[in-house]
């Protein structure tokens, strides 16, 4: 092997994921420069008849459903890719082909004009490790995103957003490098198409079966201020003691929602079998504004995160309301509970030590089959499933 070279190892993709489930994969590069990253690109391009061939395999087991990336019809991409692992369920059997793990590392921070700072991160990099340096450098605009587990390269795959927050709201563009050209472009925030919990980027791995866009780098542009972005999630105001669009100081803000997010099993704790999951299991469901709700289910407006304006023809509801309102209350489990919900938090699935894929795909099915039935409502899974699905 030469110098400078990614490493191949064989190993069981369980070890990757904060989850902790997953059969083995012979072929596991990591990729810790973005050389190296480039150099297992170019041996691994998308071409047409993979990508056919991918998307063949994920087809929604139900015509006509809307296909999310990684949703309950599953994946069966080609090339894995795996950097945080926070968002990933894998089969018990495993992966067959090539796994790139994304460890590339690099923050750089740029001064602008008007007192705004942009920074640009690799891939690779841990996310809240992100977070917490831009709180204590003083700038504001990602605090309320703290303690969310995976990479800095996932995030506006997503468009990962907690507590009134969201990705889209400080990101300005995303280096990536598309598999099916080879090229490397970089993309502005207005063509990412962000939506909730989705994006351009995320809807392209549904239309190919595998991804094509591999994430680069992120650049943000934030703030230079001792107080954080307006406060806009009633139980975060609540916590802080101040009124919804108050501005506190960065790190109250930080403490804040670290806290919040521990009570709820959320920040990652080895020895916490309730933070052995992929955060949320499931997306809060949006719906035609006509929709009947159950009796008391919450109500909140859509954004479109492009224009700021409310979507007058859809709403969104509480997953975890509904799930909790069908019965299926914190720690509940079934069979030999190996997977059950959190203690902590109706939303998150959870691996109790022993849970395979299957346990948490039983479990997953179960609820979700739960809830339809009680509330008419159908639940769609927020992780990627890879070669799985229920």
């Amino acid at each position: 092997m030469s110098d400078g070279a990614a490493e191949v190892r064989p190993s069981m993709l369980a070890d990757h994921t904060t989850m902790r489930v997953g059969g083995p994969a012979a072929d596991v590069t990591a990729a810790s420069t973005r050389e190296q990253l480039l150099d297992f690109l170019t041996a691994h391009p998308l071409t047409r008849t993979a990508a056919s061939t991918a998307a063949e395999a994920g087809q929604p087991a139900e015509r006509g459903q809307p296909a999310e990336a990684g949703g309950a019809r599953g994946l069966r991409p080609d090339v894995l890719f795996i950097a945080g692992g926070s968002n990933l369920v894998i089969s018990d059997e495993g992966f067959a082909g090539p796994v790139c793990l994304i460890r590339t590392r690099g923050r750089e921070y740029t001064e602008l004009d008007g007192g705004r700072v942009r920074l640009r991160v690799a891939a690779g990099e841990n996310w809240d490790d992100c977070v917490a340096e831009t709180v204590a450098r003083g700038l504001s605009g990602l605090e309320a995103l703290s303690g969310i587990p995976g990479s800095a390269g996932a995030t506006p795959v997503q468009n990962v957003g907690a507590y009134g927050a969201e990705v889209a709201d400080t990101l300005e563009s995303v280096t990536v490098c598309d598999r099916l050209s080879g090229d490397i472009i970089t993309l502005p925030r207005a063509e990412l198409e962000f939506g909730y919990r989705t994006s351009r980027l995320k809807r392209s791995t549904a239309e190919f079966g595998t991804v094509r866009f591999v994430v680069l780098d992120v650049s943000f542009v934030l703030t230079a201020s001792a107080e954080s972005a307006p406060i806009r999630y009633q139980q975060l105001a609540g916590t802080l003691g101040v009124e919804l669009d108050a501005r506190v100081p960065l790190a109250a803000v930080r403490e804040a929602v670290l806290a919040v997010r521990a009570s709820k099993g959320m920040v990652l704790d080895p020895a916490d079998h309730d933070t052995w999951s992929a955060g949320s299991f499931f997306t809060n469901p949006i719906v035609p504004v006509d929709t009947a709700l159950p009796e008391g289910a919450p109500e909140y407006p859509v954004i479109d995160p492009l224009t700021g304006m409310r979507d007058e023809k859809r709403k969104k509801t509480s997953a975890a309301w509904l799930i909790d309102t069908a019965g299926f209350h914190k720690g509940f489990g079934i069979g030999e509970q190996r997977a059950r919900l959190s203690t902590k938090h109706t939303l998150a699935l959870t691996n109790r030590g022993q849970a395979r894929t299957a346990d948490v795909l039983e479990l997953a099915a179960h609820i979700r089959d739960g809830v339809a039935a009680r509330t008419g409502i159908r639940l769609e899974p927020e992780p990627n499933l890879i070669g799985c699905r229920f």
